[in-house]
Order: C-alpha cells, then structure tokens, then sequence
C-alpha cells in the first residue's frame, strides 16, 4: 500500500527521474507508485539549477508527504549531497524505511538510512566529476532495484513483461510477440486473444493458457491481484516457464 521514492540531485537525480518514468510503460505500473524527486524540480532535468543540492530544508520539504508505508531511496554518488540528507532526515522521521545509494564507503549519509548499498567505483578516469562511471554504477543499482520490484508485484510473467502499454507500433508488435512467446499459441489466436481481452496483455495470456474466455480471465486476475501466475493458480492450471 505504499509508495517509493527517490531522491537525488544533478545527475543521480536525473537517472532516478528516468527510471520512475520509465516503469509506467515498461511494466504499466500506475502513475505515483514509483516518484523521483529531482533537487531544482523540473527544470533541473535539463539545465543545472546551481545550488539546489545544497539545501538540505528543500529536500525535507519535498519529503512532506512521505508516510510510514513508503520507501525512501536516496541517491547520492558522492555521498554528500544535503539535499538527499534532509529527505532522508525527514523522512525517517515521518517512519519510512530509509536506504542510501552511493559510491563513497565513507558517505556521511549511511547514518541516515537503515540501509546502503555502496558503489565502491574508485576515482574517475577525469577527474572532478561523478556524472561518469559512479553515476552509471548507480543507474545499474537502480535498474536492479526496480526490476526486482516489478516481479515482485506480478508484472512479470517468468521472464517477460506482462503489462506492455502498447501506445505505439513497437510496443503492440512487442506485447504480440511476448504473448505467442509465453503462450506458444500462433499470430491469429495470439490477436484473437488481444482482440477479445481488449488489449490487455495479461487478460489474453491467462485466456489463452487456461483455455477460457476473456471475462472469466479478467474475474481470475481481479481475484488474484493482477499476478498471472496467481490467476492460473485460482484455475487450476499448472504453471509452467515459457
């Protein structure tokens, strides 16, 4: 029932911003489960708002709607980022549980979390930067840490996406071609399957591997929380990998 949240500021910030965002269509999570809280706001996703990770009350500011129920993941390469220490501050404050990501061993901020994952990349091929191989080391984290959470929350069905948002033609041959693949059923009944869940991926993967209709798919996913695996379970069907 809760939410997660990433804080970050310049580039760390900028690549929890496209790793939130990205979930929605990747797996058709819905908008605010996942949010990234960027030191500047928005405009400091394209142009550097000097000084905004400075300030550590801004960041227990952005933190004011942070509860108890939710993760809070902050990302700091240099870890020394005020702004990511008033969010973590504040939010474990307001009984979130609280983890740093960073690529300092010596990071300040690992008091402030109950968890942190640490990065030890070294010193950068130039100096005077950690937009380069610390910050993609955080980008991995990220990616790892997200993925996880999707299968976790059923959006997965052995190791393909299941929620496909088909809003454009890579995406609709993309979710066809992830149905014939789980189901092993040919172009025309994979369509036909779409067609009749009204192109929801999960519903026509159900259908097409319990052998009932999409209406009785659809019941099966509702009473399973949306979990493919857990619908076949609740129709007896036995799991198999694709």
């Amino acid at each position: 029932g809760g939410r997660v949240h990433y804080f970050g500021a310049g580039s760390s910030g900028r690549i929890a911003v496209l790793d939130a965002t990205e979930l929605v269509p990747t797996f058709g999570l819905r908008p605010g489960i996942v949010t990234a809280h960027l030191a500047g706001g928005d405009d400091a996703m394209q142009r550097a708002v000097e000084g905004a990770e400075d300030d550590d009350a801004n960041g227990g500011a952005d933190a004011v709607g942070i509860t108890a129920a939710d993760l809070v993941i902050g990302l700091s390469a240099s870890g020394m980022t005020p702004y990511v220490a008033g969010a973590l501050t504040a939010s474990a404050e307001r009984g979130a549980f609280t983890a740093v990501v960073t690529c300092n061993p010596g990071s300040p901020l690992r008091s402030l979390a109950r968890v942190a994952i640490v990065a030890d990349t070294g010193p950068e091929a130039i100096a005077g930067s950690t937009r380069l191989k610390a910050t993609t080391a955080l980008k991995l984290i990220l990616n790892s840490f997200s993925t996880a959470l999707m299968v976790r929350l059923g959006k997965t069905y052995s190791n393909l996406m299941a929620e496909v948002s088909a809003a454009n033609d890579k995406l609709r041959v993309r979710r066809l071609r992830i149905l014939r693949e789980a189901s092993g059923a040919d172009e025309i009944a994979s369509e036909a399957a779409l067609t009749q869940a009204d192109g929801d991926l999960r519903t026509a993967l159900v259908a097409l591997l319990a052998g009932v209709g999409a209406e009785q798919a659809r019941q099966a996913l509702d009473a399973a929380g949306g979990t493919v695996r857990g619908a076949l379970g609740a129709l007896g069907v036995a799991q198999h990998a694709p």
